[in-house]
């Protein structure tokens, strides 16, 4: 496994190429990205970047963990081929830049509502590296469901020449989904974080009972306040069409996500 910091070093693929783009503090959820890569290509390129143009509030970029030594080490084991783990000159060598990625209006609200141009900058750093790395297919988790959307439209509306390839979330065994965050919940915290799969389970429930969609984000809802501990930012249908209902809480300063596939009533 090779670790370079610069496109130059990383050079172009002679294979079909797949690409996980992380920012570190890797956990099974990133592992299993990678593994969705490695049987979707011959060659994996895992970029590891902490982005500031994502970052709203400066104290959660300085906080965000960084821990490269033990993100290596877990990659090791996986037939990666490259690590790509460029300084931020090597991403943005000119600075902040003037030209970035407009999310449009999916990107203003639920997800872009609590964290205004975190999108942006999420799909400004997505193509920069897509340009970067020059992949086949880059993988993706299901768990930040907006963001998903939001790469598949950038690549589908600007003619990006790669396949976006979407791989499930995956839970610890209690049902919270795997968050580089979750490190910073205390274990009374984790018991309260609890509650957002819980609601997201009731409401699929509901739906899967005929309920009408409003009725079903209202049984979830009901779940998150009953929680104490929990505040709730949003539970909500991500688009009319995309039969997903997305969460957002915060359980003492750690923000958590999450999301849930529902049948809705014909």
């Amino acid at each position: 496994m090779r670790v370079v910091t610069t496109a130059v070093e990383l050079g172009a693929p002679a294979r079909r190429r797949a690409v996980v783009m992380t920012m570190g503090a890797l956990h099974e959820g990133h592992l299993s990205l990678v593994r969705a890569a490695r049987a979707a290509a011959d060659e994996v390129v895992v970029t590891i970047f902490v982005n500031p143009l994502q970052f709203n509030d400066p104290a959660d970029l300085e906080r965000y963990p960084r821990t490269l030594d033990a993100d290596l080490a877990l990659l090791e084991p996986l037939g990666v081929d490259v690590v790509f783990a460029p300084p931020v000159a090597e991403v943005y060598p000119a600075g902040t830049p003037e030209v970035t990625v407009a999310s449009g209006r999916l990107g203003t609200v639920l997800e872009g509502a609590a964290r205004p141009g975190h999108f942006d900058g999420m799909l400004t750093v997505v193509l920069k590296l897509l340009h970067l790395t020059r992949p086949h297919v880059a993988v993706f988790g299901h768990k930040d469901a907006q963001q998903l959307v939001l790469i598949e439209r950038m690549v589908a509306d600007l003619s990006v020449g790669v396949e976006i390839l979407g791989a499930p979330t995956v839970r610890d065994a209690d049902g919270l989904a795997l968050s580089s965050r979750n490190r910073f919940l205390t274990p009374s915290q984790r018991q309260a974080a609890l509650a957002l799969p819980r609601a997201l389970a009731a409401a699929e429930e509901a739906c899967a009972q005929g309920r009408p969609i409003d009725e079903a984000l209202g049984v979830g809802r009901a779940v998150l306040e009953a929680e104490r501990g929990v505040t709730v930012d949003y539970l909500d249908v991500l688009g009319a069409e995309s039969g997903t209902i997305v969460g957002a809480v915060r359980v003492g300063d750690v923000r958590l996500i999450d999301n849930v596939r529902v049948r809705q009533p014909s």
